[in-house]
């Protein structure tokens, strides 16, 4: 069985164990559809979403410097959507009802989460972690090209005309 037909089974059976869950998408963190039990459209524009929605919480998290993201949460008058890294590259997004438990239904999807990281991370090829970045503080910012220097430019006017064009 392929990782997205067990993720398809997973999302299933986590919708029939919650019944307030009244959708769900499993996404890469790049933001493209992995899995998911809504309509295409939405489907793709929730997993974009949810990417982006990612981003921002782990840039805040990262800030705080209080420990790594674990979920985002949109309270909506109609419910809620919830979004949890499932692995190194994806995401698990959950619409729920009104009146949601949220804690057990962090309970259960933490679970899927856990199996849904470890279908991915099997499927995919490790790739060697980049070098993290260094950068010396006391470098300048850029270096700067005088402009009579960089080939192509412009002759310069002619500084004994002083009178221009008035603007239209």
């Amino acid at each position: 069985m392929n990782a997205e037909t067990m993720m398809g089974t997973e999302l299933q059976g986590l919708r029939q164990r919650r019944p307030e869950v009244t959708g769900t998408v499993l996404a890469g963190t790049d933001g493209l559809l992995i899995s998911s039990d809504l309509p295409t459209p939405d489907a793709t524009y929730l997993a974009a979403l949810a990417a982006a929605s990612f981003g921002v919480g782990n840039r805040m998290a990262a800030t705080v410097r209080q420990g790594p993201f674990h979920e985002s949460v949109v309270h909506t008058g109609a419910g809620c959507v919830v979004t949890y890294p499932a692995g190194q590259n994806a995401l698990l997004t959950l619409v729920a009802a009104p009146g949601a438990d949220l804690v057990a239904l962090r309970a259960e999807a933490l679970g899927v989460v856990h199996r849904a990281g470890q279908a991915l991370a099997a499927c995919r090829p490790s790739a060697p972690a980049p070098a993290p970045y260094q950068t010396d503080p006391l470098a300048p910012l850029a270096v700067r090209t005088p402009m009579a220097t960089l080939p192509g430019q412009r002759p310069r006017r002619d500084p004994h005309i002083t009178w221009r064009r008035p603007p239209i």
